[in-house]
This record gives C-alpha cells, sequence and structure tokens, in this order.
C-alpha cells in the first residue's frame, strides 16, 4: 500500500473535483475511491503549516465522492489546491 501526498487536483468548470495529482502522477475520483476502499493506497494533503489531512470516501445523496478529514484548515481542502 502507498501513502500519496495530493499536491493538486483536477475540477470542471463548477469546481467539481476531477482527479488527484501528486509527484506519484494523477488518479481519477473514480480509481482513487477504488483505491481508498480496497486499501490498496490512501491518500492525503498537508496543510500551510505542515498538518495531514486525510482523504475520505463519502457516500453522499449524489453518490460517493472525496473529501478530506473534517478541520479548521481550509488550506487542505481539495477544492483550493492548484489546479493539475
Amino acid at each position: 500500500m502507498a501513502d500519496l501526498r495530493v499536491t493538486m487536483t483536477g475540477k470542471t468548470l463548477s469546481g467539481a473535483i476531477t482527479s488527484l495529482c501528486g509527484g506519484w502522477g494523477q488518479a481519477a475520483v473514480w480509481q482513487a475511491i477504488n483505491y481508498i476502499e480496497s486499501h490498496t493506497h490512501t491518500f492525503y494533503v498537508r496543510d500551510t503549516y505542515g498538518q495531514r489531512a486525510d482523504i475520505h470516501v463519502v457516500n453522499g445523496p449524489l453518490g460517493k465522492y472525496l473529501r478530506t478529514d473534517p478541520n479548521s484548515s481550509c488550506s487542505d481542502n481539495l477544492q483550493t489546491l492548484p489546479n493539475c
């Protein structure tokens, strides 16, 4: 299992996350969801203070999506990361 740091995200024009990116490469959201649920890989981000926030799969009303740990830092939200 690899522990992959996410430093960028792909987004639609409306801001929906489409992919996770980092020094390890790129994974579409559906791939990342499969990796997390199958315990193949974990994904995380670091905020501006170096604190780690893990990325989890959430079952929402419109289907599964990815979210970081809920916390008070906005700098680790997937939408705030640069585009890949």
